[in-house]
């Protein structure tokens, strides 16, 4: 509910700053798919986005430095590396300063801080709560989801996103509360701004999707190639544009944003003269609507926008403005494909090429390379056309742009930034199949029981454990073979059931604080005829290292 709420109130927000920085009126009925008219300011619409840098500036920087940028990175770092903790203040920050960059003309996506605002509640709620970690990564993921299926309409595309970047685990227990928050967020969404996806699909004829010429199926491959090349261009340029900022310009974030957003201010403004629209200011869904609607765009000014989106995107966020990459990715993927189906059609008309129905195929392949959320930019564009005879060129195009951009980059524009920090996620989400090994099938079954320390043999034989008991024939202790050169008896253990699971056991040896696990059918205080194997950390690690045969 919160993530449906807040992405209303966000939007409604960016609404009140764009219409009063650029149309000089209090009102907050914006609708980014159509284009703003030119401003009453004239040239003084530059310095819109330049006097924003400075508040936005300053808010991140005393408040929430967490808020910079696209905050995706911010909400991974939380679950992986902080157990779900993300400051309350974030939200806040987040929603006003990513209003005031969107608002003033930054070209970035207002997904990117749906995504961040409804992962902090969740994260407040969990904290609040007290609830444990896993729960509170849950709720983390939870609001990720809402967030994005919110702002696109898309409920299995926020499902999936949640999926492939947020969650650690995928189960009933956390993925029926997710799939909850995308339902109820998508709903409360459509209450507010209809049951419309972001973006309105023109009705294509059948021979655009259905593939019934092959050569059709060899150009969305080509294009999913030329998509992976863009999602790595648009990853090396922004974080290019970073290190430039930080490296040559002087005086720190007070002089790199403003400077950067006057080159932003200074871009809209000059299309605006020539071109009549702002065309990749804010959002830019305006220029994707053109696009997708068949707009007679000639192909050198495609690929003019393509290029300045990529330059105001990295300006924007790369000297510290605050919002997200999603629609800079859409409106990049659009462009090219359209660019691309503009050729083909010259160069074969006998294909029958919609530039559009390109366009819509090259919006999921820069997306799912660029962000590594491959499944959800399938899915989430599938729900924007809601035609499912797109799903195979689509699958073609984003499978393969994937593929070229790991070829060439190993980071997604998500875990670039946290790689530069020096932490890395994981790229896969694998099976537990700790769950799957028995404590009686890695335990070491050669025991021998002696009465006193002194008896352990100084050799001992070969991958034997020792019991030592005492005068009363209860455990004291236990010698493991690896300590048997330098004789160290564990006088802390812990007891497991033959039955149960490697991870039971490390969970079991992590709460009785010992190195070493007693297994045994008979509670947990065996006698030393009822013990039946030891398990130490050799015995665990050559299990986990069996497992990993299993994934190569």
């Amino acid at each position: 509910m919160v993530a449906g709420l807040g992405a209303a109130a966000f939007r409604y927000l960016i609404g009140f700053v764009h219409n009063l920085l650029f149309l000089g009126i209090l009102s907050a009925n914006y609708d980014a798919s159509a284009h703003t008219a030119p401003s009453p300011f004239g040239p003084f619409i530059i310095l819109a986005p330049v006097a924003v840098a400075f508040i936005v500036a300053f808010l991140v920087k005393n408040f929430a430095p967490e808020a910079r940028g696209h905050g995706v990175p911010e909400v991974m770092e939380a679950v992986y590396f902080n157990k779900g903790v993300i400051r309350p203040v974030v939200s806040v920050i987040k929603a006003v300063a990513s209003a005031l960059s969107i608002g003033s003309g930054g070209s970035v996506g207002r997904e990117g801080p749906m995504i961040q605002i409804g992962a902090c509640f969740g994260s407040t709620v969990g904290q609040a709560a007290h609830l444990p970690a896993w729960q509170t990564i849950t709720l983390v993921a939870a609001g990720s989801g809402g967030g994005i299926a919110a702002a696109f309409n898309t409920p299995v595309g926020g499902v999936l996103f949640a999926v492939e970047l947020v969650m650690h685990e995928v189960s009933a227990r956390t993925l029926i509360p997710v799939v909850s928050a995308t339902a109820t967020a998508t709903y409360i969404s459509r209450l507010f701004f209809g049951p419309h996806a972001a973006f309105t699909m023109p009705g294509y004829p059948v021979t655009y999707f259905h593939l019934t010429n092959p050569w059709l199926l060899l150009a969305y491959a080509v294009l999913g190639a030329i998509t992976g090349l863009v999602a790595t261009l648009f990853i090396s340029a922004l974080a290019r544009t970073e290190v430039f900022f930080e490296k040559y310009v002087r005086g720190g974030y007070y002089v790199q944003h403003p400077l950067g957003m006057l080159i932003v201010g200074g871009i809209i403004y000059a299309m605006v003269r020539i071109y009549g629209h702002y065309y990749v200011e804010g959002v830019g869904y305006a220029t994707i609507q053109d696009v997708l609607n068949g707009a007679p765009f000639p192909i050198y000014l495609l690929l003019l926008l393509f290029f300045l989106k990529m330059v105001c995107t990295s300006l924007t966020l790369g000297t510290g403005a605050s919002g997200g990459i999603f629609s800079p990715s859409l409106f990049m993927g659009s462009t090219t494909g359209a660019a691309f189906g503009i050729v083909l059609r010259h160069f074969f008309p006998s294909l029958d090429i919609s530039p559009s129905a390109f366009a819509v195929v090259g919006m999921g392949g820069v997306v799912g390379a660029a962000t590594g959320a491959a499944m959800a930019a399938i899915v989430m564009i599938f729900e924007m056309t809601q035609d499912y005879t797109v799903i195979v060129p689509l699958t073609l195009t984003v499978a393969i742009s994937y593929a070229v951009r790991k070829a060439v980059s190993r980071d997604s524009i998500y875990t670039r930034k946290l790689t530069l920090r020096g932490e890395f996620v994981p790229e896969t989400l694998r099976s537990d199949v700790s769950f799957t090994h028995h404590a009686a099938d890695v335990m070491n079954k050669s025991i021998e029981v002696v009465p006193r320390p002194e008896a352990v043999p100084a050799q001992g034989k070969d991958g034997t454990a020792y019991l030592v008991v005492d005068d009363s024939r209860h455990i004291a202790g236990i010698a493991a073979p690896e300590n048997l050169s330098t004789p160290k008896i564990q006088s802390r253990y812990a007891v497991v059931a033959p039955r149960d699971s490697t991870a039971d056991v490390i969970a079991a040896m992590e709460r009785a604080n010992a190195c070493v696990a007693l297994v045994s059918a008979n509670g947990d205080h065996p006698s030393p005829s009822d013990v039946k194997g030891v398990i130490t950390r050799k015995e665990i690690m050559d299990a986990l290292n069996r497992d990993m045969e299993l994934f190569g």
